[in-house]
């Protein structure tokens, strides 16, 4: 296969055959991610995405299917062109039919540039699943992380994506407020998810990152982490303040200190019971060591 650099991918896609579509993210600004800071932008040649297809495919022909989902890499592979991406699509329904789901990374910018009928289209070719790091409903931490989009462009990603039929998981960074906007952090958050209604939501925890703008921030006191306990508040916040049909909910990535799974608005009583007792306990020992958790 021909990676260049290191893969991301969601936790759920753990299992998935990770095909690099494009290197690095074409955006590139979010302060707290250093991810792709090593990787200049660009889109990989074809013929080099389909011999790793193909390479894929000779590998399974011998050993059976070793995955049932191909997630495409890197940042923000939707960004690429609908007559790109077809083809890509094509090959993978084509070489490796047993294929159940294909995902990718995408955000308000690249859903935002494809109409609903382009959408449609890449849905039908096979792209189930689209998972968006907005981070926060507040368009103050919007503004500060540098993500690039507003509150009401990932409302309207929302609407795009349901339209099209394609499964929307949304991802939201507890702490990413520091602590001067944790409050209308949480409560933004949880008004922007329930305007958006996704299938899915993953919060993670905010890690500062040596060598981001975020540890800059930080190292000059214009950002301050909140605490452990602050940022399961919250956690509970986002969790009681959001109003969703039928979403699976899950603080489970390995950057939270408590792991959290259910589906809302089903366990919402119950979640609130669990996370109000770790809370007012303040145990530490009931969260996950530093030293367990990571990106």
């Amino acid at each position: 296969m021909d990676y260049v650099g290191r893969m991301f991918r969601p936790p759920s896609e753990a299992h998935s055959f990770l095909l690099q579509v494009t290197i690095g993210c074409s955006h590139n600004r979010c302060v707290y991610c250093d991810m792709y800071r090593d990787k200049q932008f660009r889109p990989k040649p074809l013929d080099t995405i389909l011999a790793d297809i193909d390479e894929a495919a000779e590998l399974c022909s011998k050993t059976g299917p070793q995955f049932r989902r191909v997630f495409l890499c890197d940042g923000d592979a939707l960004i690429l062109p609908s007559k790109k991406l077809l083809p890509i699509l094509e090959a993978i329904r084509t070489k490796l039919p047993w294929v159940e789901r294909v995902g990718t990374y995408g955000d308000t910018r690249s859903i935002g540039r494809k109409s609903v009928a382009e959408l449609t289209t890449l849905r039908e070719a096979g792209l189930g699943i689209v998972y968006h790091g907005m981070e926060s409903g507040d368009e103050a931490v919007l503004e500060r992380i540098d993500k690039g989009g507003t509150r009401e462009e990932s409302i309207a990603s929302a609407a795009k994506l349901r339209e099209a039929g394609i499964a929307h998981s949304v991802m939201v960074l507890l702490g990413v407020g520091g602590e001067d906007l944790s409050t209308q952090h949480a409560a933004n958050t949880a008004a922007t998810l329930s305007q958006m209604d996704p299938s899915y939501v993953g919060a993670l925890t905010t890690t500062v990152v040596p060598g981001t703008p975020l540890a800059e921030m930080e190292a000059s006191g214009a950002f301050r982490l909140p605490s452990k306990f602050r940022m399961l508040e919250e956690l509970r916040e986002i969790v009681a303040g959001v109003e969703l049909s039928d979403c699976r909910f899950s603080a489970n990535h390995a950057s939270n200190y408590l792991p959290v799974r259910c589906t809302l608005p089903r366990d919402k009583a119950a979640v609130l019971e669990a996370l109000d007792k770790v809370i007012t306990d303040r145990d530490e020992r009931r969260l996950k060591p530093e030293s367990l958790r990571a990106l």
